[in-house]
């Protein structure tokens, strides 16, 4: 006897909602979708066309198709013929691929984006997954969606605009000393501009005209040959001109489009080389890609933002800031590793934000070294007179205060430092161990008095037990969750250009691992 099996009959139950899991992710994914207010979606809002699919269900189907690892457009086409939380999420409704991928790459998304990060945020607070003491701040290189040899230098770019702008005037002066053309007035005398050398071609095609009716007009030979070898020169310098245009213009959207980074690619500008742990040519050769920064908490992801350098220290500031502005209040405590530590960094957290900064520094592991302490030539071990404001040298010679210097970083930030100079390092025996420093030379001393106060803040608060406790957390709460978003998720490249797109996506991957991981633990 078999069960009945019958293919032309109605089978109950239609609700597919009963054929899903109590804990199904489709329905956490709902859930969280549906937690976002109504005003959010106003911007969507259109009074002209057809009427549009509702964006609440459009982000449902993408985020649902992200958490089983499909990103294709056309993927998520065919998810919804054939999968029961897709049909469930969507209520029948099957966008084209087209559709889904216009509306995931929309500005307007990014604020929908943002709002699930909130909520779910509050979720995590209400479930108590959280307790709201410290985050952790950890970033990643992601490689773009971008050809491997389409890198543009600024140095090179830089170089050659340069020449070019050495070349117009040298060929500007002998125009000018042949006569060929009168003088002009120019904006600057150390350059001509587009618009300066379109006026060249203008003037200098004006005497290439005047030879050609010369010659047009006459008729005797070698009347002919002579005008049209002296036509031969300004002809040649049109052609020039031309092209100095063009690569005038080049350059200069170029530089437009460096900003302030060194590099960007052809295909996709808003990214920058830099170089990735996977390197698939095993050669060390740079690509293209954007630096991730996200913050967690219990190994969920609360916050993310993208940057165009390949550094994290420069994105530190920048990234919570933003926290700030979209997303929560800072806690207490922000936890990162010696990637972030700097005076800069350490500035704002201590001072402009009144939080404690559990962020080592690049030397803080080799300072507990050993060797490190028991180095007579390292200045950190050289005895300091308070009372004097001198150091006193391995050779017993005393370092004196000379004056204070000023330096100001990349950013434009300001560094104030002293600086110490020996009294006599000429017949040192170990002068050629401690320093340097030329024949005749004494050696130097350049001490930040801040810094120096930031490294002490940061080894006492990292013997400290409790926030000791809370540092140690860092590797096992915020590097797991890269591994997630690349070997579990299998997300490892933009599929998307420009970095408007690209944050979308890593958005909507992020939450993707946020939502697989809060299934699992229920």
């Amino acid at each position: 006897m078999f069960k009945d099996y019958i293919m032309n009959q109605i089978v109950l139950p239609l609700d597919l909602e009963v054929k899903l899991h109590k804990n199904d992710i489709a329905l956490h994914v709902h859930q969280l979708v549906e937690s976002i207010p109504q005003e959010v979606f106003e911007p969507f809002l259109r009074n002209e066309g057809c009427p549009a699919y509702h964006p609440r269900m459009m982000l449902k189907i993408i985020l649902c198709a992200y958490t089983q690892s499909v990103f294709s457009g056309r993927k998520i086409e065919a998810l919804l013929k054939d999968s029961i939380r897709m049909m469930w999420l969507a209520q029948g409704y099957e966008p084209s691929y087209r559709t889904i991928n216009r509306f995931r790459v929309q500005p307007e998304v990014k604020e929908l984006i943002r709002e699930c990060f909130v909520q779910f945020r509050c979720q995590l607070v209400e479930a108590k997954l959280i307790d709201q003491e410290a985050i952790f701040i950890e970033g990643t290189k992601i490689e773009a969606n971008a050809n491997k040899f389409t890198f543009v230098w600024r140095k090179s770019i830089e170089k050659y605009h340069e020449s070019l702008i050495e070349k117009s005037n040298q060929l500007y002066n002998e125009l000018l000393q042949n006569e060929i053309i009168p003088e002009m007035e120019r904006e600057t005398a150390e350059q001509l501009s587009v618009e300066e050398l379109a006026q060249l071609v203008q003037k200098v095609d004006e005497v290439v005209t005047k030879y050609d009716k010369q010659i047009e007009a006459t008729s005797d030979i070698p009347q002919r040959k002579a005008l049209r070898g002296e036509r031969k020169y300004p002809k040649q310098v049109r052609k020039q001109l031309i092209d100095f245009v063009v690569r005038k213009q080049k350059y200069q959207q170029d530089l437009e489009t460096f900003g302030t980074r060194n590099s960007y690619s052809k295909t996709d500008t808003d990214a920058i080389f830099m170089r990735m742990k996977d390197d698939y040519m095993k050669n060390g050769q740079l690509k293209a890609g954007y630096n991730v920064q996200i913050v967690t908490e219990g190994q969920y992801t609360l916050a993310y933002s993208l940057f165009s350098n390949p550094t994290d220290t420069r994105t530190l500031i920048p990234f919570l800031d933003e926290i700030e502005l979209y997303y929560f209040e800072l806690p207490k405590h922000i936890v990162a590793d010696a990637g972030y530590g700097s005076e800069q960094n350490f500035t704002d957290i201590l001072s402009n934000r009144k939080r404690e900064a559990l962020i080592t520094y690049n030397l803080y592991l080799k300072e507990q070294k050993k060797k490190y302490k028991q180095d007579i030539f390292n200045p950190d071990n050289w005895e300091y007179d308070e009372e004097t404001d001198t150091y006193t040298c391995p050779n017993q010679k005393r370092l004196e205060f000379q004056y204070h210097s000023t330096r100001n970083d990349r950013t434009g930030f300001e560094r104030k430092f002293k600086i110490y100079e020996s009294e006599d390092c000429l017949e040192c025996p170990f002068r050629s161990s401690c320093t340097k420093a030329k024949v005749g030379n004494n050696r130097k001393l350049m001490v930040n008095e801040k810094w120096e106060q930031q490294k002490e803040y940061v080894r006492a608060k990292l013997s400290e037990e409790k926030t000791r406790s809370i540092y140690r957390k860092r590797k096992i709460d915020v590097e797991p969750v890269f591994g997630f978003l690349k070997a579990d998720l299998r997300f490892a490249r933009f599929s998307v250009r420009g970095k408007s797109k690209v944050e979308n996506e890593m958005g909507l991957a992020l939450m993707a691992v946020n939502l697989r991981k809060f299934t699992a633990n229920h």
